[in-house]
């Protein structure tokens, strides 16, 4: 499966089934950027356990807005449109296999 570029249209549907992790964020976000190429490798890794979809905050603010989104980057972990974990801020790999992992 390859990451979702998800639009505040689109965010429920791409949420709503099965495991997705996703990541608030916006380009200008330095943690963002950092958190990036750790969501492709978890994506590489992991695509058949978890989905992952990013929503760009500046563009799609009723989503991040919805949910409550204050700091970025922000990432929850929706299992059938249900939030089940939430964390805030840059994250180590193997920190959010691990919170993944509990899911599955």
């Amino acid at each position: 499966m390859a990451i979702i570029n998800a639009t505040d249209a689109s965010f429920a549907k791409d949420t709503g089934s099965g495991l997705v992790l996703a990541d608030f964020w916006a380009p200008w976000c330095g943690p963002c950027k950092m958190i990036g190429p750790i969501l492709e490798e978890l994506d590489e890794e992991m695509s058949d356990k978890v989905q992952i979809v990013k929503l760009n905050v500046d563009d799609n603010q009723e989503t991040a807005s919805k949910y409550g989104v204050m700091s970025i980057p922000t990432l929850i972990l929706f299992k059938d449109g249900e939030i089940v974990d939430q964390v805030v801020g840059f994250q180590p790999k193997e920190l959010l296999q691990a919170r993944i992992e509990q899911y599955v």
